[in-house]
Protein backbone atom coordinates (compact mmCIF):
# COMPACT_ATOMS: atom_id res chain seq x y z
CA UNK A 1 0.00 0.00 0.00
CA UNK A 2 1.07 3.75 -1.11
CA UNK A 3 -0.02 6.44 1.19
CA UNK A 4 0.69 10.10 0.62
CA UNK A 5 -0.46 12.43 3.37
CA UNK A 6 -0.63 15.94 3.47
CA UNK A 7 1.99 16.83 1.34
CA UNK A 8 3.28 20.15 0.33
CA UNK A 9 5.78 21.40 -2.38
CA UNK A 10 7.08 24.52 -2.58
CA UNK A 11 9.92 25.23 -5.58
CA UNK A 12 11.37 28.40 -5.60
CA UNK A 13 8.63 30.81 -3.78
CA UNK A 14 5.67 28.77 -5.42
CA UNK A 15 3.66 26.57 -3.98
CA UNK A 16 2.50 24.07 -6.55
CA UNK A 17 0.35 22.23 -4.07
CA UNK A 18 -0.80 21.49 -0.31
CA UNK A 19 -2.91 19.31 1.15
CA UNK A 20 -2.10 16.43 -0.80
CA UNK A 21 -3.13 13.03 0.25
CA UNK A 22 -3.82 9.36 -1.51
CA UNK A 23 -3.94 5.96 -0.97
CA UNK A 24 -3.52 3.54 -3.48
CA UNK A 25 -4.07 -0.37 -2.59
CA UNK A 26 -2.96 -3.46 -4.31
CA UNK A 27 -4.50 -3.79 -7.96
CA UNK A 28 -5.21 0.17 -8.04
CA UNK A 29 -3.77 2.52 -10.37
CA UNK A 30 -3.61 6.12 -10.01
CA UNK A 31 -3.63 8.69 -13.14
CA UNK A 32 -1.90 12.28 -12.16
CA UNK A 33 -3.62 14.99 -14.27
CA UNK A 34 -2.83 18.68 -14.66
CA UNK A 35 -1.40 21.19 -16.97
CA UNK A 36 2.43 21.74 -17.58
CA UNK A 37 3.68 23.12 -14.29
CA UNK A 38 0.74 22.05 -12.29
CA UNK A 39 3.34 19.51 -10.18
CA UNK A 40 2.79 16.30 -12.12
CA UNK A 41 6.53 15.43 -11.98
CA UNK A 42 7.25 16.87 -9.18
CA UNK A 43 5.17 14.73 -7.44
CA UNK A 44 6.23 11.62 -8.92
CA UNK A 45 9.97 12.72 -7.68
CA UNK A 46 8.38 13.43 -4.16
CA UNK A 47 6.86 9.92 -4.26
CA UNK A 48 10.50 7.64 -5.09
CA UNK A 49 12.16 9.52 -2.81
CA UNK A 50 14.45 12.38 -4.86
CA UNK A 51 12.29 15.31 -3.71
CA UNK A 52 11.79 15.53 0.17
CA UNK A 53 8.30 17.25 0.26
CA UNK A 54 7.94 21.21 2.26
CA UNK A 55 5.32 18.87 4.63
CA UNK A 56 3.86 15.71 4.94
CA UNK A 57 4.60 12.27 4.87
CA UNK A 58 4.83 9.26 1.78
CA UNK A 59 4.73 5.83 3.57
CA UNK A 60 5.25 2.21 1.50
CA UNK A 61 3.41 -0.25 3.84
CA UNK A 62 2.81 1.92 6.34
CA UNK A 63 6.92 2.22 6.40
CA UNK A 64 8.88 5.12 5.50
CA UNK A 65 10.31 5.35 1.78
CA UNK A 66 13.58 5.83 2.96
CA UNK A 67 13.41 1.77 3.85
CA UNK A 68 15.65 -0.86 1.70
CA UNK A 69 12.11 -2.76 0.80
CA UNK A 70 10.60 0.35 -0.93
CA UNK A 71 13.69 0.58 -2.99
CA UNK A 72 14.05 -3.11 -3.49
CA UNK A 73 9.83 -2.67 -4.66
CA UNK A 74 10.25 0.35 -6.96
CA UNK A 75 10.16 0.07 -10.62
CA UNK A 76 10.54 3.81 -11.85
CA UNK A 77 10.18 5.20 -15.55
CA UNK A 78 10.74 8.98 -15.80
CA UNK A 79 9.85 10.93 -19.13
CA UNK A 80 13.43 10.54 -20.12
CA UNK A 81 14.42 7.05 -21.82
CA UNK A 82 17.47 6.67 -19.24
CA UNK A 83 19.05 4.77 -22.26
CA UNK A 84 22.71 5.14 -23.47
CA UNK A 85 22.48 6.03 -27.23
CA UNK A 86 26.13 3.82 -27.90
CA UNK A 87 24.85 0.51 -26.54
CA UNK A 88 22.17 -1.82 -28.31
CA UNK A 89 18.69 -2.06 -27.03
CA UNK A 90 19.98 -5.74 -25.33
CA UNK A 91 22.67 -3.97 -24.16
CA UNK A 92 20.23 -1.29 -22.83
CA UNK A 93 17.91 -3.83 -21.16
CA UNK A 94 20.29 -5.85 -19.62
CA UNK A 95 22.66 -3.26 -18.09
CA UNK A 96 19.17 -1.89 -16.57
CA UNK A 97 18.50 -5.38 -15.11
CA UNK A 98 22.07 -5.91 -13.37
CA UNK A 99 21.76 -2.48 -12.09
CA UNK A 100 18.62 -3.08 -10.78
CA UNK A 101 20.21 -6.42 -9.17
CA UNK A 102 17.32 -8.60 -11.12
CA UNK A 103 18.25 -11.99 -12.79
CA UNK A 104 16.93 -11.05 -16.85
CA UNK A 105 18.45 -13.94 -19.63
CA UNK A 106 19.60 -12.53 -22.52
CA UNK A 107 16.35 -14.77 -24.34
CA UNK A 108 14.20 -13.00 -22.18
CA UNK A 109 15.31 -9.82 -22.98
CA UNK A 110 15.33 -11.00 -26.84
CA UNK A 111 11.87 -11.67 -26.47
CA UNK A 112 11.35 -8.39 -24.49
CA UNK A 113 12.24 -6.42 -27.70
CA UNK A 114 9.99 -8.67 -29.79
CA UNK A 115 7.56 -8.10 -27.73
CA UNK A 116 8.30 -3.95 -28.05
CA UNK A 117 8.43 -4.30 -31.99
CA UNK A 118 12.27 -4.09 -32.24
CA UNK A 119 13.12 -7.71 -33.66
CA UNK A 120 15.80 -7.50 -35.61
CA UNK A 121 17.30 -4.62 -34.28
CA UNK A 122 18.16 -5.66 -31.11
CA UNK A 123 22.17 -5.16 -32.08
CA UNK A 124 21.29 -1.72 -33.77
CA UNK A 125 23.48 1.28 -31.06
CA UNK A 126 20.47 2.90 -30.08
CA UNK A 127 21.31 6.22 -31.93
CA UNK A 128 20.18 5.13 -34.88
CA UNK A 129 16.33 4.42 -33.34
CA UNK A 130 14.27 6.47 -34.06
CA UNK A 131 12.25 8.67 -30.59
CA UNK A 132 9.69 6.34 -30.57
CA UNK A 133 11.76 3.04 -30.85
CA UNK A 134 14.43 4.40 -28.12
CA UNK A 135 10.76 4.75 -25.88
CA UNK A 136 10.38 1.22 -27.10
CA UNK A 137 13.58 0.25 -25.42
CA UNK A 138 12.79 2.00 -21.93
CA UNK A 139 9.30 0.51 -21.95
CA UNK A 140 11.19 -3.30 -22.48
CA UNK A 141 12.25 -3.20 -19.26
CA UNK A 142 8.39 -3.49 -18.07
CA UNK A 143 7.43 -6.98 -19.87
CA UNK A 144 9.75 -8.97 -17.45
CA UNK A 145 9.20 -6.34 -14.65
CA UNK A 146 7.69 -8.43 -11.02
CA UNK A 147 8.53 -5.73 -8.41
CA UNK A 148 5.26 -4.28 -7.26
CA UNK A 149 5.16 -0.43 -7.41
CA UNK A 150 5.48 1.45 -10.86
CA UNK A 151 6.12 4.83 -11.30
CA UNK A 152 5.83 6.03 -14.84
CA UNK A 153 6.07 9.61 -16.30
CA UNK A 154 4.35 9.96 -19.46
CA UNK A 155 4.89 6.44 -20.66
CA UNK A 156 2.87 6.84 -23.76
CA UNK A 157 4.47 9.69 -25.50
CA UNK A 158 6.03 9.24 -28.70
CA UNK A 159 4.22 5.71 -29.08
CA UNK A 160 2.02 4.78 -32.14
CA UNK A 161 -1.56 3.26 -31.43
CA UNK A 162 -0.34 -0.07 -31.11
CA UNK A 163 2.26 0.11 -28.88
CA UNK A 164 -0.29 2.58 -26.52
CA UNK A 165 -2.71 -0.33 -26.65
CA UNK A 166 -0.06 -2.98 -25.83
CA UNK A 167 1.64 -0.64 -22.89
CA UNK A 168 -1.86 -0.73 -21.73
CA UNK A 169 -2.20 -4.39 -21.78
CA UNK A 170 1.25 -4.66 -19.98
CA UNK A 171 -0.13 -2.36 -17.23
CA UNK A 172 -3.32 -4.26 -16.47
CA UNK A 173 -1.12 -7.46 -16.18
CA UNK A 174 0.36 -5.33 -13.67
CA UNK A 175 -2.66 -4.56 -11.71
CA UNK A 176 -4.13 -8.23 -12.50
CA UNK A 177 -1.37 -9.49 -10.28
CA UNK A 178 -1.96 -6.84 -7.17
CA UNK A 179 0.56 -4.55 -8.44
CA UNK A 180 0.74 -0.92 -7.84
CA UNK A 181 0.76 1.82 -10.52
CA UNK A 182 1.21 5.62 -10.37
CA UNK A 183 1.44 7.61 -13.67
CA UNK A 184 1.48 11.10 -15.14
CA UNK A 185 -0.05 10.84 -18.72
CA UNK A 186 -2.07 13.91 -20.98
CA UNK A 187 -3.66 11.12 -22.82
CA UNK A 188 -6.10 8.89 -20.69
CA UNK A 189 -5.88 5.36 -22.16
CA UNK A 190 -8.48 3.04 -21.35
CA UNK A 191 -6.56 0.04 -18.59
CA UNK A 192 -9.10 -2.90 -19.40
CA UNK A 193 -8.18 -4.48 -15.56
CA UNK A 194 -7.96 -3.10 -12.38
CA UNK A 195 -9.03 -0.35 -9.97
CA UNK A 196 -8.83 3.08 -11.57
CA UNK A 197 -8.30 6.35 -10.23
CA UNK A 198 -7.41 9.91 -11.19
CA UNK A 199 -5.74 13.00 -9.37
CA UNK A 200 -6.02 16.32 -10.88
CA UNK A 201 -3.34 18.77 -10.16
CA UNK A 202 -4.45 22.36 -10.47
Amino acid sequence: MLEADNLECVRGERRLFAGLGFKLEAGELLYLQGKNGAGKTSLLRMLIGLLPPASGDIRWKGQSIKSEEFRTDLCYLGHLNAIKEELTPLENLMAAARLANEALTEDNAIDALEQVGLAGREDLACKYLSQGQKRRVALARLVKETRPLWILDEPFVALDVAAVDWLAGIISGHLQRGGLTVMTTHQLVSIPAGTVRELRLS
